[in-house]
């Protein structure tokens, strides 16, 4: 099945650029100009990529990123010209899966798409798959995490795939560079600040103790390690 990459940027000739070479890279593409026009659409279409650009005209473009992460399994791709390594970072622990910075070369992004779309097929199943740890179920498909008490937390595209690779490598230390080998994009600052944030984050929700974490450890200058006993169903 051809692949479906949903574009929204405000610049028409953008818009039009992307889509070409998307095309011709053999992609199915829509495009649109506004986020409400975007989030409309969403409701009778599922992309499995979504290229979105930061500097909308109605609406911030990262509340947009973190909506899709939160209720998209898309893979989301930012655009923008914002390129500070803060926005880069923002955009990374609000749940997107790369950034490309303004001005681009087409052939770039087509081969970014094309690598989270491998990524994604590389494992077709896993998405499905739950894990019990520690008083936790975690549920993939629908991007959730479940208490023995009833609680539910919900956890973004991004924080998703660091909470997975830290359940199928517990009791392993994971470095940083096996992190970007296996997570992808661009080793170097704005990678390791957002892998901070993520696991921030997913300690927050698991009700980690900040100064005392129990479940997933820091080894500083070495990497991570998670203590849970995982069971995969």
């Amino acid at each position: 099945m051809t692949a479906h990459v949903a574009i929204l940027d405000d610049e028409p000739e953008i818009r039009r650029m992307l889509a070409d070479a998307l095309e011709e890279a053999g992609f199915r593409t829509t495009t649109h100009g506004r986020a409400t026009e975007f989030e409309a659409a969403l409701k009778k279409m599922t992309p499995d990529v979504c290229l979105v650009d930061l500097g909308l005209p109605d609406r911030d473009g990262l509340a947009v990123v973190h909506r899709l992460a939160l209720e998209s399994g898309a893979a989301i791709i930012i655009i923008s010209g914002r390129a500070q390594v803060q926005d880069r970072v923002t955009g990374l622990e609000l749940g997107a899966d790369d950034y490309i910075i303004k001005p681009f070369d087409p052939a770039e992004v087509v081969a970014r798409v094309r690598a989270r779309l491998r990524k994604s097929r590389a494992e077709p199943d896993r998405a499905s798959q739950t894990a019990r740890f520690n008083g936790w179920t975690a549920q993939f498909d629908r991007y959730l995490l479940l208490a023995d008490d009833g609680t539910e937390v919900a956890f973004s595209h991004a924080e998703g795939e660091v909470l997975r690779l830290f359940l199928e490598s517990p009791k392993r230390l994971i470095s940083r560079a096996q992190m970007q080998e296996s997570l992808g994009g661009v080793a170097g600052e704005s990678f390791d600040r957002a892998m901070d944030v993520r696991i921030s984050r997913l300690r927050t929700k698991l009700g980690e103790d900040p100064k005392n974490p129990t479940l997933i450890k820091t080894i500083y200058g070495a990497g991570y390690i998670f203590l849970g006993d995982v069971i995969w169903s």
